[in-house]
């Protein structure tokens, strides 16, 4: 409680600075805007449901596109570290793809796709396939041999091995996995609907640019923010810690 306290003392003492300084020195709201300006901005966008609709357009993508990156970065995690040969080839080939942003990805999918919604979700899961891939992957291979080697005295093998022993071990770290995914996920969708044609967040953020509406730009970048915060802090930083916990990967 102490903590959140002191969160909202400093951003309340840091948005009162910022509007003393830009009224002090009468600063331009096109130039940079003051938090009074940026609130009104935001305030005129959800009442008209312009952002509201935004925020509807772009969680649907986001949702479809981690559901299909959370599901193939788990099949390929498990693919290469129950293969040796895989390992060698194609991870070092999703290794080398994991160090290039997936927004660079977007002239091409574009190309493929079209400037439309497959496009865009193709960058979102491209951008959370790569990071579960490689967590899940790392997750089977930490294993401890001692597990397998105890499963193996009770009879378990093959399928039963997997599903019984070595893939709950994995778990903790396709959690982690899975909240890297979101992380570069919604980078990769705002980064793409930035030249998309329809509602969305990047969307109105690049039309408010357009126009030189400043105040309305940092209030999405604000929403941006905010969510990200929210969505990892509240919902995957919970769920990790609760399973660190579980497994006994962290004091209760």
């Amino acid at each position: 409680m102490q903590q959140i306290v002191k969160r909202i003392i400093f951003f309340a003492a840091l948005l009162g600075v910022w509007e003393a300084i830009v009224k002090l020195l009468g600063i331009k709201p096109v130039v940079f805007p003051a938090p009074s300006n940026i609130f009104q901005a935001l305030w005129k966008g959800f009442a008209d449901l312009t952002l509201v609709y935004d925020l509807l357009a772009s969680f649907e993508r986001l949702i479809i596109g981690l559901a299909i990156a959370l599901l193939l970065g788990t099949l390929l995690g498990v693919i290469l570290a129950g293969s040796k040969t895989i390992d060698d080839t194609v991870g070092s080939l999703i290794l080398a793809l994991q160090s290039v942003p997936s927004i660079v990805w977007l002239p091409l999918a574009i190309i493929w796709f079209g400037l439309n919604e497959k496009a865009i979700i193709f960058i979102v899961v491209l951008g959370g396939t790569l990071v579960m891939t490689l967590n899940m992957r790392t997750g089977i291979k930490s294993v401890p041999p001692i597990y397998i080697k105890a499963a193996r005295t009770m009879d378990y093998n093959g399928f039963s091995l997997f599903a019984k022993v070595i893939f709950p071990a994995a778990i903790p770290h396709a959690v982690t996995g899975a909240r890297l995914a979101w992380a570069f996920a919604w980078r990769g969708l705002m980064g793409s609907e930035l030249l998309s044609t329809g509602p969305g967040l990047g969307y109105t953020l690049k039309f408010a640019s357009d126009f030189g509406d400043m105040s309305l730009v940092i209030g999405i970048i604000f929403i941006i923010a905010l969510i990200g915060i929210f969505v990892d802090l509240v919902f995957f930083s919970r769920i990790e810690k609760k399973v660190l916990k579980k497994w006994g990967l962290q004091e209760q």
